[in-house]
């Protein structure tokens, strides 16, 4: 009964979908996109979706997951109308690859005891399954956000050996790409000046996975700790009934070291 229900559930919001994109009746909007047009869309919800993780809010995330099912309906559907596969057909391959990629409990692989067992065995079938010519690095998309991505480089790179031993040769490299940032300020280079802030913030993002620290999550909690603090500083100028230009920098440091306090608690 929970599987047909089931089943209903997901033919009912496929069928939302084609009258969507019926030619005649549908919406325009939806009429007019395309692959690239709405992928923007997809990325955005797969990030709605993390918020909702962060914020540990459950309705919103049954509704954000319902947003981003909502996008794969939609790739789908376009991909149904040029005939080159259907949500079936999405369902159905990803069903077999978690199968073929979990032989430790859907078939006799015996040996795999811990996360670490999953992690190399995983790393295995993938690389069984990918053309013999791909190179190393391929494997990591390129639309990843720049942080996540550099992640994933280093760590691709690592596992064949490309990576410092100690977290202090990561330390002398920062150390390093911060005299080179120093002397493009000097040249006053723009162009260096980017190539050398990338550099050093690479540099970071090793530091980071060398500590093991998830530097895109990181740098998520820092930018909520910002707002959430900047929020309270400006929340205080509207009680006071002033504008931010009413204070100097000394008072406004003053606020934000208060709110450092407070957040804390």
């Amino acid at each position: 009964m929970h599987d047909e229900f089931m089943s209903e559930s997901i033919q009912k919001l496929l069928d939302v979908m084609a009258c969507l994109r019926d030619p005649n009746g549908g919406c325009p909007w939806d009429l007019e996109q395309n692959f690239a047009s709405i992928s923007p869309y997809t990325v955005e919800e797969a990030y709605e979706v993390a918020d909702a993780i962060e914020r540990n809010d459950m309705h919103d995330l049954k509704d954000e997951l319902g947003d981003l099912l909502f996008q794969i309906v939609f790739h789908s559907q376009l991909a149904r109308e040029q005939n080159l596969f259907t949500f079936d057909d999405v369902v159905t391959h990803v069903s077999h690859k978690m199968i073929s990629r979990h032989p430790h409990v859907f078939g006799d692989r015996n040996d795999v005891k811990n996360t670490n067992d999953v992690n190399v065995l995983w790393d295995e079938i993938k690389a069984e399954e990918k053309p013999k010519s791909a190179r190393i690095l391929d494997e990591v998309t390129r639309a990843l956000p720049a942080l996540l991505r550099a992640q994933k480089l280093q760590k691709k790179a690592a596992k064949v050996g490309f990576d410092w031993p100690t977290t202090q040769e990561v330390f002398d490299k920062i150390e390093e790409e911060k005299i080179e940032l120093n002397q493009a300020i000097k040249n006053e280079s723009l162009s260096e000046i980017e190539e050398e802030i990338g550099d050093l913030l690479f540099c970071l993002v090793n530091l980071a996975r060398k500590l093991d620290v998830d530097a895109e999550r990181a740098l998520t909690k820092t930018n909520a700790k910002f707002y959430n603090r900047f929020n309270g500083i400006e929340e205080e100028i509207k009680v006071k009934d002033k504008k931010w230009n009413d204070f100097s920098l000394d008072e406004l440091e003053a606020m934000w070291v208060k709110q450092k306090r407070l957040t804390r608690k």
